[in-house]
């Protein structure tokens, strides 16, 4: 399965928890795992809190204080967009979330969120797989 996400913004955090829970609603799991995996080398998937929009703020700006733009990146020769490759790596491009009575079993306060770093893409693809384990 999956899901296609539009970004408007060069940067940002877009909650898609809602639209899995759908999908693992819709396959009928009761018990298992889901797999969510983002096909771009720009873009990644963090689980973080959904409560505050200033969390998704404060993040953005830490990650861009750790690996600024343009800091003679020798990939920025080709593309200019190295900080969002090395952005991407290290967030990771999927998680594993367990589900449980039929959705996702996060946190209070937890979000699945796909994160933009060389937007705005109208196209961002989100590999979907569910699993039942019992």
């Amino acid at each position: 399965m999956k899901i296609i996400v539009s970004t408007n913004k060069k940067q940002d955090l877009i909650d898609i928890t809602e639209r899995v829970n759908d999908l693992v609603r819709k396959s009928g799991v009761e018990e298992g795992v889901c797999v969510v995996f983002v096909r771009h080398a720009t873009a990644a998937l963090i689980i973080n809190e959904n409560y505050d929009p200033n969390i998704c703020i404060d993040f953005l700006n830490a990650l861009n204080k750790a690996f600024p733009e343009h800091a003679g990146y020798l990939h920025d020769k080709v593309d200019n967009n190295a900080a969002a490759h090395i952005k991407a790596a290290i967030l990771g491009p999927g998680e594993t979330i367990i589900i449980e009575k039929g959705k996702l079993k996060l946190g209070t306060w937890q979000a699945l969120m796909l994160v933009e770093l060389d937007g705005p893409r109208s196209n961002r693809e989100v590999e979907v797989r569910i699993i039942k384990t019992c």
